[in-house]
């Protein structure tokens, strides 16, 4: 979590870093604070958001060409001015932003406590930089060498900026499964948590790697390792357009990347699916076929939207290849003791690419010889880096917290492998290969048209914006919605919801329905329709509240439901990619409802980089 921004050159530092904290602001938005160095080290740091800090009015905002920011999302201590960062060391000459968590950080403070060192707030990161200062004065090293002894001691995860008094042409960065990337400027340089401060800047960026330190001047970048051997940097240059990161007219930037995914669609299919030709084309999996098509099991690994993706994945190539899935929480997967082996394949879904649960089970299943599969959003990302293969989803930047376009790419991406991988098997004939390419090249199409329909679900939502709790029902492929569709209500709502398969319903949670429960189905025509119209007569029986997403015509459940929201009619392996739009457009509604703000629920954060 966190958001880091950095700048040395030659221009005015102090609206370059706040305007960088304010597009990582998704990240956390508990406190921020900036540091700049002209003369010598001035920070200034608020608990609240990023626009706080436009209270700073110190004369060092106009003049200063270096500085580091950071924007929170609180772990160790509450949020508060003391808590914020940067920290600085207890003689005043290191200053200090970190994203990640120190987990030795309790006997690393006690340490220090008994050599006299005082500490203002209650993070590990005060403790880190009294640390780096300590090695530095008992060892009278460089900052450079006491850094790097330090990291060495430290366990957790990190990415640290360091400023030095008396040393106002240097920062110095490193990284350990935080992500950290380098905007190459022309006598100037850019550091951040990810590239959407940079691109108004330079599209020539440095991913750091985990144990790499970076010593960055207006001209040079120099990276190392902990072992203090030159690393050669590798420069790629950014896909990414300014316009993808503002919010075009739009109210939110949730609103406007669910209406996006027409587009974000289109992308992803882009290059990769001819529906007219009846050809698709995935590189990462073609070039492993052997890999999926031998795999004795796969195991689908990720976290919140992610996972649910992953339960729809499981359906599609169980279905399709017949190889058993597993779907597991990364949280849960890297603490227990799997067995995981040769031929194994191992699927690590993420939006950021970054997430640490995931990134640290993929190295654990990857150590014990299984082929690692990434299915990701952001290019050069930690996972697309460690995985043995992997497929981006092209989705662009999604800055809205809750993740909407980016479930959709992961879906369209994993039933694209689930095709290709039965096809290569001999698991599906060639009529259901082709028919399945028809209907994926209609989907853009079919979520235009879903949306279309915006203002009907407004209404509904509009209807249900005071309601204390709501249950999602859904069965079949339209189950993993259903618990995605509670998932959006909570995170955008705060109203209390659960999701659950439509046949448990009678196994406890009937128990809630009453005449003021609303109960979503996710109802569309499929293998499981006659028994979801059984399911929701059951409710009515009750006097619940039934909201149904349904196919387009259907009658029959218009007939019961106290609302219907419709959907194109879609082959069910695919219906998620239109059924889940009209979840996501009313939770959207909803918060809005409610006076929330979307875009930044409460105690949140887009990328969750640590535990």
């Amino acid at each position: 979590m966190c958001g880091i921004v950095a700048y040395i050159g030659s221009q005015n530092a102090f609206p370059i870093i706040l305007k960088g904290l304010k597009r990582l602001e998704y990240r956390g938005y508990d406190s921020s604070g900036i540091a700049l160095f002209d003369e010598h080290i001035s920070c200034f740091k608020k608990k609240g958001r990023v626009s706080e800090l436009e209270a700073w009015k110190d004369s060092v905002t106009q003049t200063a060409q270096v500085g580091i920011g950071h924007t929170r999302w609180a772990t160790h201590g509450e949020p508060s001015d003391a808590n914020a960062h940067p920290h600085t060391s207890n003689n005043g000459k290191l200053t200090l932003v970190h994203n990640g968590i120190i987990e030795n950080y309790a006997s690393l403070k006690k340490e220090l406590e008994q050599k006299g060192y005082k500490f203002k707030s209650q993070t590990d990161t005060e403790v880190l930089v009294n640390f780096i200062e300590d090695i530095q004065k008992n060892n009278n090293s460089t900052l450079e060498e006491a850094i790097r002894f330090a990291l060495k001691r430290v366990i957790g995860a990190y990415v640290i900026i360091v400023m030095e008094e008396g040393y106002p042409d240097r920062l110095i960065a490193a990284r350990k499964g935080s992500p950290l990337v380098i905007g190459i400027g022309d006598g100037e340089h850019f550091l951040a948590s990810d590239a959407s401060p940079i691109i108004e800047y330079t599209k020539k960026v440095i991913y750091v790697n985990d144990y790499e330190l970076a010593i960055i001047s207006r001209d040079e970048v120099s990276l190392k390792n902990l072992g203090n051997e030159p690393v050669t940097p590798y420069i790629q240059q950014l896909d990414m357009e300014l316009a993808q990161i503002e919010k075009g007219g739009y109210d939110h930037f949730m609103l406007k990347e669910i209406f996006e995914q027409p587009d974000s669609l289109t992308d992803c299919l882009r290059g990769r699916l001819e529906p007219e030709a009846g050809i698709l084309t995935l590189a990462g999996v073609e070039q492993n076929l052997s890999a999926f098509a031998q795999a004795k099991r796969i195991v689908i690994i990720a976290c919140g939207t992610s996972w649910h993706a992953g339960l729809v994945a499981e359906y599609m190539i169980e279905t399709l290849c017949r190889i058993p899935v597993e779907v597991e929480y990364a949280s849960e997967f890297r603490y227990r003791n799997p067995v995981i082996g040769v031929g194994d394949v191992i699927i690590a879904i993420s939006q950021s690419g970054e997430t640490a649960d995931t990134l640290v089970a993929i190295e654990k299943a990857k150590e014990q010889g299984a082929f690692i599969f990434g299915v990701v959003n952001a290019v050069g990302s930690s996972i697309s880096r460690i995985s043995h293969a992997g497929a981006y989803t092209h989705a662009g930047p999604e800055i809205g917290v809750a993740s909407t376009k980016a479930f959709t790419g992961q879906l369209t991406v994993l039933a694209m492998m689930a095709m290709k991988i039965g096809k290569e098997k001999g698991t599906i004939t060639a009529a259901t290969y082709q028919h399945l390419i028809k209907e994926l090249g209609q989907i853009p199409e079919k979520v235009k048209n879903t949306l279309a329909a915006h203002l009907k679900v407004k209404e509904v939502a509009d209807k249900y914006a005071d309601a204390r709790d709501f249950l999602f029902l859904g069965r079949g492929y339209n189950f993993p919605v259903a618990l995605e569709g509670a998932l959006k209500l909570k995170e955008i709502s705060y109203i209390h919801a659960e999701g659950y398969p439509a046949a448990e319903m009678k196994h406890g949670p009937i128990a809630l329905v009453d005449e003021n429960l609303p109960v979503l189905f996710v109802a569309t025509k499929d293998a499981y329709y006659e028994k979801i119209v059984s399911n929701i007569q059951e409710i009515k029986a009750r006097k619940g509240k039934v909201i149904a997403i349904v196919t387009e015509g259907d009658d029959l459940i218009k007939g019961m439901a106290d609302d219907i929201i419709e959907v194109p009619e879609t082959d069910e392996l695919l219906a998620p990619l239109v059924s889940v739009l009209p979840t996501q457009l009313l939770s959207y509604y909803i918060g809005v409802a409610r006076g929330l703000d979307v875009d930044k629920p409460r105690n949140l954060a887009k990328s969750v980089t640590v535990e």
